[in-house]
């Protein structure tokens, strides 16, 4: 018996990844959670098990190769033990289908009409972000067959953002060429598809427009954009639609950075290290239940602000293969010394590529960390669908007149981005200097609350 192994749901929001590894090959045996392949999606490497056992017999991907949810992955002999676990399974499938036709007492019901067909999962996930009422009922689809085009031209259709499937191909047996894919590219162009006139909502089908030739003037050397690298492009080009302000201010750390120094031993033995946005987390937390508008999204189409009940707050990680965000669950629940351990196990995991989807979904605030690189200020931006995020630069020892002499402080930079149509400048000036208050004194804050 052959049967085929397909690629199944790897989490909400993520319907499909690119094949970084091929784990097995035609003729192996292959056992139930082995291991097939490891695939990156948007913002991890994940190893996709098997839920079927038997004899493989032909391997339908490679390295490189897009492959969404329910496409097939293999195909392979099943031994007679799967063939009985089976056999149940097969019965319920073998019970003759009910007649899809509505009764007559339906019928009357409905004046006459048939019910809508359901709209597949698939389906509704392509259409959020677009009004909600626009969502048109469609039958159940399919997965479709692998695109007739070499793995170079299936590259180049996505890093002009085209879903080779649509592309009609000029070469024998429908065979898709580079140029039949930048002939698509000029004539969605052509059509010059109007965005979504809903505020802050961007338009799934409106293209980019297509690059010059830079090959007329010197040699270029093109590298494909990672599967994280173009999530991260997608992620900001959304972001972007947001009206973004930005408000700067500084902290005097200077005892707080000794109170760090001196705990900073006790952290460690629980397994963590005691860094800076480990305590921002902490001060954030506070600073969100003081300010409720600053943890919230805004909900275009209903004209309501969405306020969270709970509190989890995003660190953006500087890995080697692209910006990630982990989410620590319930900052305000937890002390300094547990979010410490908690941020150098996630960090970790971001960046031996481990962490899964969910680790970096459902954050309500985003806190991002450039001192160790550098820099003063800079302008963050807005982690979509959140209305805020902070920025901390690189503390430096300045000369600060106090007490009638200057002295040296440890001054931290600040940088608040906020979304203008949820919050105004002056509550955002407030949401800083509180934040920034609760940092330069370190009696507001303690490992043990």
């Amino acid at each position: 018996m052959v049967r085929e192994f397909k690629l199944p749901e790897l989490g909400e929001n993520v319907e499909s990844g690119d094949v970084a590894k091929v784990l097995v090959s035609p003729g192996d045996t292959l056992e139930k959670d082995q291991p097939v392949l490891e695939l990156e999606t948007d913002k991890a490497v994940v190893e996709i098990p098997s839920t079927v056992s038997g004899k493989i017999k032909e391997l339908k991907v490679e390295i490189g190769d897009q492959v969404a949810i329910g496409q097939v992955i293999l195909t392979l002999e099943e031994g007679e033990e799967d063939i009985q676990e089976e056999a149940p399974a097969a019965k319920e499938e073998a019970k003759p289908e009910q007649d899809d036709k509505p009764s007559e007492k339906n019928a009357a019901v409905t004046g006459g009409q048939q019910p809508a067909p359901k709209v597949s999962r698939m389906e509704a996930r392509e259409e959020r972000g677009i009004k909600r009422d626009e969502i048109t009922a469609a039958p159940e689809t399919t997965v479709s067959a692998p695109a007739p085009a070499t793995p170079s031209v299936r590259r180049l259709a996505r890093e002009l953002g085209v879903d080779i499937h649509e592309v009609t191909g000029s070469g024998p047996g429908g065979r898709i060429s580079g140029d039949d894919v930048k002939h698509y590219v000029r004539a969605l162009v052509s059509q010059r598809t109007t965005p979504s006139s809903a505020p802050g909502v961007v338009s799934q089908a409106t293209p980019f427009l297509p690059l010059p030739a830079f090959e007329k003037w010197g040699a270029v050397e093109r590298e494909p954009m990672s599967k994280i690298r173009r999530k991260t492009a997608e992620q900001m080009s959304q972001a972007w639609t947001i009206p973004h302000v930005t408000q700067h201010d500084q902290a005097d750390i200077t005892r707080l950075e000794q109170a760090r120094k001196r705990l900073a031993r006790r952290v460690e033995q629980a397994g963590g290290k005691l860094t800076l946005t480990a305590i921002a987390l902490k001060v954030v937390a506070a600073a969100l239940r003081a300010f409720p508008r600053f943890n919230t999204s805004i909900d275009v189409d209903a004209k309501e602000l969405v306020y969270k009940q709970y509190c989890h707050i995003g660190v953006a990680v500087d890995a080697e293969h692209g910006l990630l965000v982990p989410v620590l669950r319930e900052v305000d629940q937890k002390n300094i010394a547990q979010l410490a351990v908690e941020l150098t196990e996630l960090a970790e995991k971001a960046r031996s590529r481990k962490i899964g989807p969910e680790e970096m979904a459902g954050g309500s605030f985003t806190i991002t960390n450039l001192g160790g690189l550098g820099g003063s200020y800079f302008t963050p931006i807005i982690n979509w669908p959140e209305v805020a995020i902070l920025g901390l630069s690189r503390a430096k020892l300045t000369p600060l007149y106090r007490e009638g002499e200057l002295q040296p402080r440890l001054l931290l930079p600040l940088s608040l981005s906020y979304d203008h149509r949820v919050i105004d400048g002056a509550d955002a000036v407030r949401f800083l200097r509180w934040i920034a208050e609760a940092l330069e004194d370190p009696l507001l804050l303690s490992l043990e609350g």
